[in-house]
């Protein structure tokens, strides 16, 4: 007998008011992401761990929620529907009926906290460090929001497994029974980018000195464990429409490649300005030679 797998209905709406008017999880999870990088931005720096005071933490969550939502936004039509932004661009505008890309977001976000922190006289790296702490509880508060739209969802899982789901949103009209069970890709997404990342920088920031010690490493820690679990689980999801894989990898998978390059780059060149700062203090603090004088 065949396992019984669970059935997935999709519903946006938290409340709805009237048809397709309403609280949808999808924003909920964005306002409550922010809420989150709010309340861990003031902790930081009443606990000592960051440098950004009351008005630079304004600044930067500003600065942070026009990048995500111009850059999410304006980067999905980018990456993943090029030829709607060039016909229609006014499709921007129509939020409501979804698309954003988590690439565009994080190319928003840099804009923005680059913005803040010239603004306030802030180290680029330092600042960068301490916004990526603040990422993961957003995108796994996304994913989920995912899960619940059922939208994203995973390939077909060909052997039988307890945890497959039955999207009924990846075969409208058909019955159950002959909707197959796929892998649900957007919760293996919000455990890994989404909880086992914000674990990780919450460790990072909380109880090493990586921050202070070494400005753009655990952005570039980030950058590459995001790039990492996210072609990871991009191998069970379902390819975008329209849009083939290059090479067994997917449009999300390659753009990922792309912030892992930038990620170990920060890595390299924190380890390089570290290696630079301790030769200058050890020649600041080394008599010159007896045998280099005169003779």
């Amino acid at each position: 007998m065949p396992p019984q797998y669970h059935v997935h209905e999709p519903d946006p709406f938290l409340i709805e008011f009237s048809e397709g008017v309403g609280i949808r999880y999808y924003g909920l999870a964005y306002i409550l992401g922010f809420v989150i990088a709010t309340g861990l931005l003031w902790l930081y720096w009443r606990r000592g761990r960051s440098p950004l005071h009351p008005a630079a933490q304004a600044d930067l969550m500003f600065a942070g929620m026009l990048g995500t939502f111009i850059g999410g936004r304006l980067g999905f039509f980018l990456f993943y529907d090029l030829d709607t932004l060039l016909h229609r661009p006014l499709q921007l505008l129509r939020v409501w009926e979804g698309g954003m890309a988590s690439h565009g977001g994080f190319l928003g976000v840099f804009l923005g906290l680059w913005w803040a922190a010239h603004k306030h006289r802030l180290s680029l790296f330092t600042t960068g460090d301490i916004v990526v702490t603040l990422a993961p509880a957003g995108l796994l508060l996304g994913r989920i929001a995912n899960y619940i739209n059922g939208e994203l969802w995973g390939k077909v899982i060909e052997s039988h497994v307890p945890w497959a789901v039955i999207f009924t949103s990846s075969a409208p009209g058909q019955p159950v029974e002959r909707i197959l069970p796929r892998h649900p890709s957007q919760l293996y997404e919000a455990a890994t980018e989404g909880l086992l990342l914000l674990v990780y920088t919450q460790w990072r920031i909380w109880c090493t000195p990586v921050v202070a010690q070494r400005p753009g490493r655990l952005a570039g820690e980030f950058l590459l464990g995001y790039a990492i679990v996210r072609v990871f689980c991009e191998q069970f999801r379902e390819h975008d429409a329209g849009i083939p894989p290059l090479l067994g990898l997917n449009r999300g998978a390659w753009l990922s490649l792309a912030l892992a390059i930038a990620g170990v780059w920060l890595i390299a060149s924190a380890a390089a300005r570290g290696r630079a700062a301790a030769a200058k203090a050890y020649a600041a603090n080394t008599p010159p030679s007896a045998g280099n004088g005169p003779r």
